[in-house]
């Protein structure tokens, strides 16, 4: 292990993944610079022994560090990086270097939505078949936390994104490869960054490891390309071999997620019957389709989660009664096309509320995809709410008992709402006062 004793760190970025290292990297002696473009960096008068760099836009020069260690919201191919790394620089990050000191088995699970459902539901099988598991990622605990808690019987199921995994130089044991589509081109500026930030998941696997792999999307067969262990192919209609009847979670994609969840709980020595047990009983991560209230008869789903159009089209998949869909947010460089392709072919939907930056686009694709449509299906369309309070009066308006309202933006958030949770818990807030309506 490298060792950080009078070692010069440079943390790119204040936040919660960088902060989480920082008491470890501290004890073993390092001389720790903080950049961060905030004038204030939050919760960093806990620490002492740290030299501040704020509000800059940008790091300067890194060169005169030894090791700098990315937070994953910063760009890992900035030009002060780069220069760096020609100078011979370690660029690291919490989770490379995570990787390096963990002396259990980690899972790691990737692709564009659904990892952080996957994880968890590994995390239970594991839990439940009596071994010694830990949750982490982007959500769980600290890793930094657990860390000392580990030994070779530990298990470490991690939810990993394109950012953690794009400078990783090690694979874990079990990888499993999810629905992976375009996603960030805010962050990665081509498809094919994003994929090949991926392929770190499994491109650096022994012989003996284990990659779990969606065979239903191209990028996925992509990735299984690069793969360096054993590839097991899974989708859907796989769930049959764990699940007979149905299972908590709605959708055909999260059949998808709960199948590779099964098999790599398998690979990692848990009981079928006890994987049968805990698909059954699991309901999900909030704002992922998630049931709010049933109000007056008509049943209404946070799925705040969904900032993709694919995440969207699943959801919007996952239901057969009459729909009434509320999307949009802000900008976050996707094409809606296919999504107004699926809302005009869908036969259940009734109306679709737009709001935020991305109402124009949307409704631009859902118009073109009526026109090119044979059969003349049209479908409302709903603009100008200016708040949740006035998007849930106007969805409750549209719909009739046995209907579902559900909110599956396809967009971003930080139009209207500080983030996804944000607006999942305004939408649930907004959801639970108008039952009182109806008491």
């Amino acid at each position: 292990m490298t060792s950080y004793q009078n070692k010069k760190v440079a943390i790119l970025g204040w936040g919660i993944d960088t902060r989480d290292c920082v008491p470890w990297l501290l004890e073993q002696g390092a001389k720790i610079t903080v950049f961060d473009k905030k004038k204030v960096a939050e919760n960093g008068e806990e620490f002492s022994g740290i030299t501040w760099e704020l509000g800059k836009e940008d790091f300067g020069d890194l060169t005169k560090f030894e090791t700098v260690i990315r937070s994953p919201g910063v760009y890992r191919y900035r030009k002060e990086i780069i220069e760096a790394e020609k100078a011979g620089v370690e660029i690291s990050s919490k989770t490379k270097l995570f990787f390096d000191l963990c002396p259990g088995q980690i899972i790691g699970v990737t692709g564009t939505k659904g990892k952080g459902t996957t994880a968890t539901l590994i995390y239970q099988m594991l839990k439940a078949g009596s071994k010694e598991a830990y949750l982490g990622g982007n959500i769980g605990e600290k890793v930094f936390d657990f860390l000392p808690r580990l030994n070779k019987n530990s298990w470490v199921v991690l939810e990993l994104s394109s950012f953690q995994l794009i400078d990783l130089s090690k694979s874990p044991h079990i990888a499993v490869v999810l629905m992976v589509t375009s996603e960030h081109q805010d962050w990665h500026p081509t498809v094919e960054e994003y994929v090949n930030a991926k392929k770190n998941i499994v491109s650096h696997q022994q012989k003996d490891d284990f990659s779990v792999v969606n065979r239903d999307y191209p990028h996925c067969r992509d990735i299984a390309d690069a793969a360096t262990g054993k590839v097991i192919w899974v989708s859907g209609g796989d769930l049959k071999d764990f699940a007979s009847g149905d299972i908590g979670l709605r959708g055909e994609h999260n059949r998808e997620n709960v199948a590779a969840a099964a098999t790599a709980a398998k690979l990692a020595g848990v009981p079928e019957p006890i994987i049968r047990k805990v698909i059954k009983t699991f309901k999900g991560l909030e704002h992922r389709l998630e049931e709010v209230a049933v109000i007056d008869g008509v049943t209404y789903f946070n799925d705040s989660f969904s900032t993709v159009p694919e995440t969207t089209i699943a959801a919007i998949k996952s239901f057969r009664e009459p729909l009434i869909l509320i999307a949009g947010g802000s900008e976050k460089g996707s094409d809606f096309t296919h999504l107004g392709k699926e809302i005009i072919k869908a036969k259940n939907i009734r109306a679709v509320i737009l709001i935020g930056l991305m109402a124009k686009r949307i409704t631009k694709a859902v118009r073109q995809a009526e026109n090119e449509q044979k059969k003349g299906k049209s479908v409302k369309i709903v603009t100008g709410c200016r708040n949740m309070g006035e998007i849930i009066t106007t969805a409750r308006k549209l719909a009739s008992r046995g209907d579902i309202i559900l909110l599956s933006p396809a967009a971003a958030s930080f139009d209207m709402f500080q983030n996804y949770k944000d607006r999942g818990n305004q939408f649930k807030k907004a959801v639970l006062d108008l039952n009182h309506i109806y008491e």
